[in-house]
């Protein structure tokens, strides 16, 4: 058996200054997770290693995270931030060359006001400065972004892409178009892999069940392909919603129908090739 990675989650000190958006609505958020609770997580669901993702955007908290990392061996990499539209940005990320962990970088595209933030120039010229650099580029959208991701996409066809949370489709609505039209569409780019993560969150958070995600799951796979999926928690923004092994327990559910070597690449082994994890 492969591997299993989650290819996506969290970890964080809590502050109410540095986590505003952690707010009363999702309350049972505001504590500090650390290793030592991912980790227990992750052996009660048969996960044996993990990717962390950036939750605040400063710098501070990528090495703050790589840190982190080099201490847990269950940590295989992370997705951090850095200024990408700064003029700055190739000469900061000298700092991370020998920060064999860093794997990737995020930008918090669906917090800007822009609507089409992720098609300005300086930007983009963050962007084409990653190529070679093999770190992966993580697209945090609304499924609304979705047409303005795409362009972005085809403005740089040799990065590799992976796109979060299946775009936060409108779950809650049952709304499944014109969000499964894009997604058809941006699947066709072969340099954009797909993680199923953070569907639960879109969901009603008391009454979804696994026939609730399906109709979205399907989407996912038609348009990228079961070997261009990866699993994540999204944990632990998950748990307003889901404990961390339900989560995996709905995803083993709908993907128990497909070959082994389809389900060892969803829940392991496409994250491990696309982050070139160790």
């Amino acid at each position: 058996m492969a591997e299993r990675i989650d290819a996506h989650h969290h970890l964080w000190r809590y502050s109410p200054q540095e986590y505003g958006w952690i707010d009363e609505s999702i309350s049972l958020l505001q504590r500090d997770f650390l290793p030592k609770d991912l980790t227990a997580v992750m052996a009660s669901a048969g996960v044996d290693g993990a990717v962390a993702v950036q939750a605040r955007q400063t710098m501070e908290e990528t090495r703050w995270l790589l840190d982190l990392a080099d201490e847990c061996s269950a940590i295989r990499g992370v997705v951090g931030w850095a200024p990408i539209a700064s003029e700055d940005f190739p000469g900061v990320m000298e700092e991370f060359e020998h920060r064999p962990k860093l794997k990737g970088l995020r930008h918090v595209i669906q917090g800007e006001k822009d609507e089409n933030y992720i098609l300005r120039e300086d930007f983009n010229s963050g962007i084409r400065s990653m190529l070679g650099s093999g770190l992966v580029y993580d697209i945090l959208i609304f499924e609304r972004h979705l047409p303005q991701s795409i362009d972005f996409v085809d403005e740089h066809p040799e990065q590799i892409f992976v796109l979060d949370h299946v775009a936060k489709p409108l779950i809650r609505e049952g709304v499944v178009e014109p969000w499964a039209a894009r997604m058809r569409e941006l699947g066709r780019r072969e340099n954009v892999w797909c993680k199923v993560s953070g569907m639960v969150t879109e969901a009603d958070w008391a009454s979804w069940t696994p026939e609730t995600l399906r109709p979205y799951l399907d989407v996912v796979v038609e348009a990228f392909g079961v070997k261009r999926l990866m699993a994540g928690s999204d944990w632990p923004v998950c748990l307003v919603a889901s404990e961390y092994g339900r989560w995996f327990d709905a995803l083993r559910e709908y993907f128990g129908g497909f070959s082994e070597s389809e389900r060892d690449a969803v829940f392991g082994g496409t994250a491990i090739e696309v982050y070139g994890l160790e």
